[in-house]
């Protein structure tokens, strides 16, 4: 089958996708973006997690077939061009990418978060990110990440 989806802002299509391909595999097989990762392929780890029409979904656990003529923002569509977006700058600079696997995912749960809760507590925070696992790190240079996109994001020193 043919599906036609708007990634990023553009409009794409894939050709000769089987009824049972996941999102996942056709936005990394099918249309070169390697962003999201393919580790449990079961929703348990989130290192696929993508927006679909604005919310965060394991793109393992969603059929590429029910993404015709919907929205997907991936980890490469929140940035803007050659710009990081403040919560990818933020893991950067806190030393939050380790081997980079869970990344993308725990990037793209950030970001929901800080759009729902501009000033989250350490608590929310745990919440938002617990559907993603990393097995490099003890979190808290995620956690930091977090907490400094959201002091940016506060003083306005990252307005996007």
């Amino acid at each position: 089958m043919r599906v036609n989806v708007t990634i990023n802002g553009d409009q794409r299509q894939a050709d000769d996708v089987w009824e049972g391909e996941s999102l996942l595999y056709m936005l990394r097989e099918r249309l070169g973006l390697p962003g999201s990762k393919n580790a449990c392929e079961q929703g348990e780890c989130g290192s696929c997690t993508v927006y679909l029409d604005d919310v965060p979904v394991c793109a393992c656990l969603v059929a590429a077939g029910q993404c015709q003529g919907r929205e997907v923002r991936t980890v490469e569509g929140l940035a803007a061009g050659d710009d990081l977006d403040p919560v990818q700058r933020s893991f950067v600079e806190a030393g939050a990418v380790q081997c980079g696997f869970c990344t993308p995912g725990l990037v793209v749960a950030a970001h929901d978060l800080l759009r729902r809760v501009p000033e989250p507590s350490d608590p929310e925070i745990r919440e938002a990110l617990a559907g993603n696992l990393c097995r490099c790190t003890g979190y808290e240079k995620i956690l930091d990440a977090v907490r400094l996109a959201a002091t940016r994001q506060a003083s306005g020193a990252e307005a996007r």
